[in-house]
């Protein structure tokens, strides 16, 4: 991802894979989707295409801090939608620059926000160093865990969802201290350009997206759905009006049909919100 003064993609921090704290070995599904992210750096897609070529997905830059829109966002978003692509929004933050619940209502009120039409996914909050910028923004481990918290309760009250979560394992355990605060709430979109995901920090058991290159053959950067296209389309369409207590999430009903949490099967991470019946 990239912030709108950069010339450059996510950075060094998203090629290591090893300096969490106590890293937790990915859960890769055999099935998998191919998609991409993009921002004014692109600012021509051939979006038929990349469906043509099998892509599924598109994530597309719409807002940064509180002040910053991209002037490119309006057609990308058009352009996917016209390809039948599922897409979705994401937001550039600057923890400590700003409060989070402005910056999360800043992307929400332009073209961060969610609806349940089966193609439009939660929006995804961009968590990464800047240049020019203090490491981790200069805020401490805690400061930096209830920015995040802020920013991903505004979102969930706005949109009732809760807001994916974009980083790298050097990012999250120097800025957060590895913590596990979002592990069962808020979808994790990996950064790690390699062979594989890896291990991730933060306590999440596998990553629902994984930015596999800064280098997408439809441009922008290159990215992995942990799951088949049904899984891709119900992480867009949530479950609500399911009348089994989920939201986000899959669950399969006990003998008597009353959703558990215990019976919750966890797709590609996407997270457990189910009541125990009513």
């Amino acid at each position: 991802m990239k912030p709108s003064g950069a010339a450059i993609s996510l950075g060094f921090d998203a090629l290591v894979s090893s300096a969490a704290a106590s890293p937790v070995q990915l859960e890769q599904r055999a099935a998998t989707v191919k998609g991409f992210d993009i921002s004014s750096y692109q600012p021509n897609v051939d979006f038929h295409k990349a469906y043509a070529d099998g892509a599924r997905f598109v994530i597309i830059k719409a807002t940064e801090g509180t002040t910053y829109t991209d002037k490119t966002f309006s057609e990308h978003y058009t352009g996917a939608t016209e390809a039948k692509l599922i897409r979705g929004a994401y937001h550039f933050a600057h923890p400590g620059q700003n409060q989070a619940s402005a910056e999360a209502d800043f992307f929400v009120k332009n073209g961060g926000g969610w609806s349940g039409d089966g193609i439009t996914l939660p929006g995804m909050v961009d968590l990464e160093s800047e240049k020019g910028h203090p490491q981790c923004w200069g805020l401490s481990h805690s400061s930096m865990v209830a920015w995040i918290r802020d920013f991903a309760d505004t979102y969930r009250e706005k949109t009732t969802r809760w807001p994916m979560l974009y980083t790298n394992p050097s990012w999250w355990s120097s800025c957060t201290g590895n913590s596990q605060a979002f592990k069962d709430t808020c979808p994790l979109v990996l950064a790690r350009y390699a062979g594989s995901p890896g291990a991730i920090p933060g306590g999440w058991r596998a990553q629902t997206i994984w930015q596999d290159s800064d280098k997408s053959p439809w441009g922008g950067d290159s990215d992995v759905f942990n799951g088949d296209l049904a899984r891709l389309k119900k992480l867009a369409t949530g479950c609500r009006g399911s009348g089994v207590g989920c939201v986000d999430h899959v669950c399969q009903s006990d003998s008597k049909g009353v959703a558990n949490e215990k019976h919750c099967t966890i797709y590609a991470i996407w997270f457990t919100e189910c009541s125990k019946g009513e």
